[in-house]
């Protein structure tokens, strides 16, 4: 089984930062889910792919959990989020490029 160690970025839903700290170990899928015939859910018959997930506090952790449990894993970098800092005043500002108007 190949599993993917990675940083999970932050949710659309909230601003904050939550649970972007940890580490992830996850299982990548077997085979492709498919449509329920009855409900029309999603299903599949993997098992460790979809419902086991593992947390670690450090990078360092989660590769060394692999290494001894003999999982071969991919391990993803997170990359970084690219900041625009702007000030409210900014919107009314003299030199704006585009001038302000109602």
């Amino acid at each position: 089984m190949l599993a993917r160690i990675f940083r999970p970025s932050k949710t659309a839903m909230q601003s904050g930062k939550g649970k972007t700290n940890e580490w992830v170990l996850e299982f990548e899928p077997k085979d492709a889910r498919r449509p329920d015939p009855l409900m029309g859910w999603t299903q599949t018959g993997d098992t460790e792919s979809s419902q086991v997930r593992l947390s670690f506090e450090t990078r360092e952790e989660a590769v060394r959990y692999a290494d001894q449990h003999g999982i071969a894993f991919q391990l993803i970098d997170p990359k970084s989020a690219k900041r625009i800092i702007k000030a409210y005043a900014d919107n009314f500002a003299f030199g704006r490029k585009i001038p302000w108007t109602h």
